[in-house]
């Protein structure tokens, strides 16, 4: 049955945070692609360019603008679908926020590309840009924090609208995942209104430490919003595509408040060799970083039987004739499925990461740059892909043809490919210790550096298969925009849960509990480090500039 007509302003909304995604998508990719072969020793960049301003534009393209348009988009079009539509205002909300983060976006590239901003992703003292790229970053931070709160608006009317009723569990997650990024937002933000005076010359010193400990309170949780949103996908679209149910509605909720109750704390994993924090500090943290691998096992563990129930429904038989009954031939499932299985190896690898011993192996080198690639590049992107191919066309009101579908398998395999030649070439580089955010080098021919140029030719090797993923996945969702067949594709979202499933608690609607429970964990966590930087401050940095 075909949406009413006064949905179609909140497509267009969500449509065009898809296509300004994507078009960033190819732009990064590009820069992907120059850095792959850089690091290769196959490609010298020339052209008034160099290889930290590719790198700086690569990452915020691709880890800020790309993912932040996406979520958007998606949980925009999600909360529209399950709460039955996005009101005139909330729809205003939306477009003014679009307005914003390309208005900030747009300072920020000027500033990169003007050689005033090499300063990374990790947009930390002492390296100081240009304070017009910071206030381009405050208009992307507001870009989020106004499509956050038109989803907690819209959330709460619902509410009111059908007291005693639980919130439906795909806007349950859209609240989670702004709950989550509003709080990562916060330390940012504090950062960014930190640093612009610096950057002005307004005060003559910074506090290193207390920046890095600010970014990375929101530069590690910004990667499990991602994963969040991923995840909202696993258990929501899945079962759907696949003709399961859903599992658990309880088990689903609590995993969601889980990641937003605990993850800010363990961006502090970052920051173990960091000097001037106690090892009593660090110990604690290692602890509140490992938490975070509860939601996820839960999580692993209620797919798993979703995915085996379904595959016996579907006439497998013996212990894993259920695993091969799944639709692997299906496109929304091939790309989700393989994302899922990416996840088990990039956890690991975090939880690697938290530890004291292993950290002091890996940090600062191409192990983590693989360690990262997988767990965005392949869990969360490849899950963003394949929603692709029905979130779309629902929206623009059209169909997924066989051409698109078998180009689709095509990119998947192409981009799972390529993450392979990718990430493994670079963990194992890094392992033998070849230092990231670098270009290419031999150190003067240093006997250890040319060991390295075996495993990072495969770099770039992967770093075409995945350009050439990028271009075929930037033509399917053109085509899927403006070329498929005029049709109707339902909104996949799972309805039926399993008969034997709890009965969903009340508790678990109580956000308001959740906050506060968040923000005293995030204060265990934090609130003596940043009192101690503060008044123990040690001396403080002058702007330093070496582009």
């Amino acid at each position: 049955m075909n949406r009413p007509l006064k949905i179609v302003t909140a497509n267009k909304l969500a449509l065009t945070n898809f296509a300004t995604a994507f078009v960033l998508l190819l732009v990064g990719g590009f820069l992907g692609l120059i850095q792959g072969l850089n690091r290769a020793g196959v490609l010298e960049i020339v052209g008034g360019i160099n290889y930290y301003e590719v790198l700086t534009l690569h990452g915020i393209f691709l880890i800020l603008a790309f993912t932040t348009l996406f979520m958007n988009g998606y949980l925009w079009s999600a909360t529209d679908y399950v709460l039955g539509g996005l009101t005139r205002g909330i729809r205003m909300m939306g477009w003014v926020a679009y307005g914003l983060f390309m208005f900030g976006a747009l300072l920020v590239t000027i500033m990169v590309l003007a050689g005033e901003a090499t300063v990374l992703y990790t947009f930390y003292a002492p390296m100081a840009a240009n304070p017009w790229f910071y206030i381009g970053l405050v208009f992307v931070v507001l870009n989020i924090w106004l499509s956050g709160l038109g989803v907690f608006i819209s959330a709460f009317r619902w509410k009111r609208r059908n007291k005693g009723k639980h919130l439906p569990l795909f806007a349950f997650f859209a609240v989670g995942v702004y709950i989550l990024i509003t709080f990562a937002t916060l330390f940012v933000a504090a950062e960014v209104f930190y640093i612009i005076p610096w950057t002005f010359g307004w005060i003559d010193t910074i506090n290193v430490m207390l920046t890095r400990t600010l970014f990375w309170a929101f530069g590690h949780t910004l990667v499990n919003v991602w994963y969040l949103v991923a995840v909202s996908a696993w258990y929501m679209v899945t079962p759907k595509v696949i003709g399961g149910k859903l599992f658990s509605d309880s088990l689903a909720r609590a995993v969601v408040i889980l990641i937003v109750v605990l993850n800010v704390p363990g961006g502090f994993h970052h920051q173990i060799v960091d000097p001037g924090f106690s090892e009593g500090l660090k110990f604690m943290h290692l602890f509140m970083s490992l938490a975070i691998a509860v939601p996820s096992l839960l999580t692993a563990f209620a797919l798993f039987a979703m995915l085996e129930r379904t595959g016996r429904r579907r006439g497998g038989k013996g212990l894993l004739g259920w695993f091969w009954t799944l639709p692997w031939h299906d496109v929304r499932f091939l790309t989700i499925m393989l994302a899922m299985i990416s996840f088990i190896f990039g956890g690991a690898g975090g939880i690697a990461q938290t530890n004291n011993q292993l950290n002091q192996v890996v940090h600062n080198t191409l192990w983590v740059v693989g360690h990262f690639h997988v767990t965005v590049g392949v869990a969360v992107v490849l899950t963003f892909f394949g929603l692709v191919y029905w979130l779309i066309p629902h929206l623009s009101g059209r169909v997924l043809t066989k051409k698109i579908h078998n180009l689709g398998i095509w990119q998947t395999m192409l981009w799972t490919v390529g993450m392979l030649f990718m990430t493994l070439s670079m963990s194992y580089v890094g392992l033998i210790g070849s230092p990231r955010r670098t270009e290419y080098t031999t150190y003067g021919g240093n006997a250890t550096a040319l060991e390295w140029d075996p495993y990072l030719l495969f770099v770039g090797a992967g770093g075409i298969l995945l350009f050439a993923g990028v271009v075929l996945m930037v033509y399917i969702v053109y085509h899927l925009m403006f070329l498929s067949p005029k049709g109707y594709t339902p909104f996949m979202v799972v309805e039926e849960e399993e008969e034997d499933a709890h009965k969903t608690p009340k508790w678990t609607e109580n956000w308001g509990l959740w906050v506060i429970v968040a923000v005293l964990i995030i204060s265990m966590g934090y609130l003596v480090p940043l009192v101690d930087l503060i008044g123990n401050a040690p001396p403080g940095s002058p702007p330093i500039r070496t582009f």
